[in-house]
């Protein structure tokens, strides 16, 4: 055996600290990581069919509406770049429940009729949005690498269905409820018992002296020509779910759809995603064609946006396609972007760094996607804003281009 002491991964830990006294489970971990899971999209997708509701009761323009979306998205990206930093200094297991319990305060906070409390509890709820989505993909590397490619399928499938749930029942919840408000809150129940789950899994991973913490990402990423790139790709295809998880239900609630039946074409959109999440980034893995796997997502989200824009029919079967066309195309488009950095990236420290300058990028630009198509529904209808959509989609497509297929 040799003599030589083993390295310190930046990203997976010091294998010299582990202890084989205690074993984790993997079955516990990758339960604590779906429970987490949930709660990453479930806040956010809860607040689009209220929003009309909301502005009507608030007395509040479009703008203002988009900015309690783009708030909480914007703070997506801040948690995303903080995340590492904070996580070496207190721990990546400790910081990922309290990013938890953070969506919960957020949530609970909402609760609260008045549009500050409604602004800063969606702000506190993406920024423990954006903390947990960085640290959960390090456990999966840490403690469930040798499955990791069907529980980051599981990860993202148990994210998709917080959306979808939370998305069609909002309204109902409203109604049983008393209002709009009581509705978003309501969803600081599965954050707590989220938490609930994963502290005795992290108080497990404490003993076992296999609690690793990530360290901030390598310098002069952001000069990385493919780090910048997949930066593009994200942002385009972050900016269209955002988008229209944030204005989707307004827009067919404009042509006279109820609010309840607008919540429901939101949740045909997210279930969409599922398959496409699952089979797409499958086929590009084996095939080896992410190019051609990734371009046709963004022809699919592009035919469904065109089609929310030029025939709307809000009287016909249209509005449901558009909306299946584009799920497909966002649902398949993010775990696309994981994947291809992956595959491009030498070490893993290098796969954390990409990865971490690019979410925060794309999450950035969806930040301002909601709030900008706000502005823009108040200024010209939403013709100008679902063009916005359009322009996202020709950056994602110009970005797949130039990012292509080498091998790593």
């Amino acid at each position: 055996m040799s003599s030589t002491p083993p390295a310190r991964d930046p990203v997976i830990g010091d294998p010299a600290a582990r202890s084989p006294a205690v074993r984790i489970r993997p079955g516990l971990v990758l339960l604590g990581v779906l429970a987490l899971a949930i709660n990453l999209r479930a806040a956010l997708a809860g607040y689009p069919p209220l929003l009309e509701t909301a502005r009507a009761d608030l007395g509040v323009g479009a703008g203002a509406a988009g900015l309690v979306q783009a708030g909480a998205v914007l703070m997506m990206s801040a948690g995303s770049f903080a995340a590492a930093a904070v996580a070496a200094r207190v721990g990546r297991e400790r910081l990922l429940g309290v990013a938890v319990a953070v969506i919960a305060a957020g949530s609970l906070l909402r609760s609260v009729t008045a549009l500050p409390a409604l602004v800063a509890g969606s702000v506190l709820v993406g920024l423990g949005i954006g903390v947990a989505g960085v640290l959960i993909t390090g456990v999966v590397k840490e403690h469930l690498a040798e499955r990791a490619g069907a529980v980051t399928g599981g990860y993202v499938v148990s994210m998709m269905v917080g959306a979808t749930v939370a998305s069609a029942a909002a309204v109902p919840l409203s109604v049983a409820l008393g209002g709009w408000s009581w509705s978003l809150a309501v969803w600081a129940v599965p954050a707590v018992l989220a938490v609930v789950v994963w502290v005795p899994v992290a108080r497990r991973i404490g003993r076992a002296g296999t609690g690793a913490v990530p360290v901030p990402g390598e310098p002069g990423v952001w000069r990385d020509p493919f780090a910048r790139r997949v930066a593009c790709y994200l942002a385009g295809s972050s900016m269209i779910f955002y988008g229209w998880l944030t204005w989707l239900s307004p827009l067919y609630e404009s042509q006279g759809w109820s609010p309840a039946a607008a919540g429901l074409l939101l949740s045909v959109w997210s279930i969409a995603q599922i398959p496409a999440a699952l089979s797409m980034p499958a086929a590009a893995e084996r095939r080896r064609r992410w190019r051609f796997w990734a371009s046709l997502t963004v022809l699919s989200s592009l035919a469904g946006t065109l089609g929310a824009l030029l025939l709307p029919a809000a009287g016909t079967l249209l509005p449901w396609l558009w909306a299946i066309l584009i799920g497909i195309g966002v649902g398949a488009g993010f775990p696309l972007g994981l994947t291809v950095i992956a595959w491009r990236t030498p070490t893993p420290a290098r796969s954390a760094a990409v990865s971490g300058f690019a979410l925060g990028v794309g999450y950035l630009a969806a930040g301002l996607g909601p709030l900008v198509m706000g502005l823009l529904i108040d200024v010209g209808g939403f013709p100008p804003a679902i063009g916005l959509l359009l322009a996202a989609a020709v950056l994602q497509a110009v970005a797949i281009q130039r990012i292509g297929d080498r091998p790593a």
